[in-house]
């Protein structure tokens, strides 16, 4: 039976963060982890209760909180930029008298060790495909903008294609600052990407190509603009994320085949149109599967990850983003049926060369017994030459944040 951890919030914020308070936003943090249970009353608490104390007018990183909850020993947690207490790690007998220390009407006792972030096990961010340095900052009213910048920066994947790494992130940040001023959840915006979806598809089956790209185009946006939406807010849920990869999952292949069939009423139809349907979905199944046997029986991260040369080629890999882009290109050059034949192609290629990595993955696995990913091996700040960590990490804020001489 995994044993209760207790969090207390001490305090609020003076600002709002991509429209939620510093409380409510841990609330929903602390919300998504079973094992944490927040309390209002440090009354509540037995003496050897384990509490973990945070306050609500700083910004933490989830993996932050997530590591001091795994630490079997008090701890104060001090941000390296102003020295302050931020977080305590304590138990129920000592949690009043921390308190205190939060509320800066008391010194930390000397028989509490202190840490900042770079002292805390924290490791490359599985589900992200990133390593991004953690960090906690103050909520004043002169960075909210700066702020949620980054709350929106760290909930991209750190390799992702390049169409989402670079096309997408300015108009995704605008859209979904006004999702969240109107209200909208990450699942309204996911059905309006099913419905272009749906639209993109049935234009492509009757050749109406130029109306069908354009719908496709809106759906990958929203379909950006749904994941950033549900991390910035908090607002995931299991409906929302079954709905969202199983549509991610299933559309592709059957954009693809409405593409083929549309080509035979237009004055450029494909010949062996049933052949190339089965080779682009022997593709797209085979890497896929590709993918998923070498995380379920490789290693705990995913393929794309694993060495540099394979998130370069996440960046153009046969995926929905890249395939768009054939096709878009052979219907501006007035030939959609080099435009499917090139997706059908580049599946191939893409999956031969998912298919040796996965081999070259078993050989090393059989030879050092464990798979590493390079981004462990690395520091964003350190080793800021190399072009795979400049494209595949940011700078820390804390790299970037300069201390505001007075909350406005």
């Amino acid at each position: 039976m995994t044993t209760p951890f207790f969090v207390h919030i001490v305090g609020n914020s003076k600002a709002n963060l991509w429209g939620m308070s510093g409380r409510t936003r841990l609330e929903r943090m602390l919300g998504v982890i079973k094992t944490a249970t927040v309390v209002e009353e440090l009354s509540q608490l037995a003496e050897t209760d384990p509490v973990l104390l945070l306050r609500a007018d700083y910004l933490f990183d989830a993996r932050v909180i997530n590591a001091l909850m795994m630490l079997d020993k008090s701890t104060v947690l001090i941000t390296p930029i102003d020295e302050i207490p931020v977080a305590i790690r304590t138990d129920g007998k000592h949690a009043g008298m921390m308190c205190e220390v939060l509320h800066e009407k008391q010194l930390v006792p000397d028989d509490f060790p202190g840490c900042t972030v770079k002292d805390l096990p924290i490791q490359v961010q599985q589900n992200l495909k990133k390593k991004d340095p953690p960090y906690v900052l103050p909520i004043l009213r002169c960075n909210q903008a700066e702020l949620e910048s980054e709350l929106f920066a760290a909930s991209y994947k750190g390799v992702t294609d390049l169409v989402t790494k670079w096309l997408w992130p300015w108009p995704a940040f605008m859209v979904t600052r006004w999702c969240v001023q109107l209200g909208l959840k990450p699942n309204h915006v996911t059905l309006l990407s099913l419905v272009f979806a749906v639209l993109a598809g049935v234009a492509f089956w009757y050749g109406a190509f130029g109306i069908g790209l354009v719908m496709a185009w809106l759906m990958t946006f929203l379909d950006t603009v749904d994941g950033k939406l549900a991390r910035v807010t908090l607002t995931s849920s299991k409906l929302g994320d079954v709905l969202d990869h199983g549509l991610d999952i299933v559309h592709p292949p059957l954009w693809y085949l409405a593409w083929g069939v549309g080509l035979m009423a237009t004055a450029t139809p494909v010949a062996n149109l049933e052949l190339l349907t089965w080779l682009m979905f022997i593709g797209y199944v085979g890497g896929r599967l590709c993918e998923g046997a070498f995380q379920f029986w490789l290693a705990s991260f995913d393929i794309f990850i694993w060495h540099k040369i394979d998130s370069f080629h996440r960046l153009i890999t046969a995926r929905r983003n890249p395939n768009l882009i054939l096709l878009t290109a052979g219907w501006m050059a007035g030939r959609p049926d080099i435009g499917f034949i090139l997706v059908v192609l580049w599946h191939l290629l893409s999956t031969l060369f998912l298919a040796y990595r996965l081999f070259a993955a078993w050989q090393s696995r059989s030879r050092e017994g464990v798979l590493h990913s390079w981004m462990e091996g690395i520091d964003p700040v350190r080793d800021r030459e190399q072009l795979a960590v400049r494209i595949f990490t940011r700078l820390p804020l804390a790299q970037r944040y300069v201390k505001p001489a007075a909350d406005q």
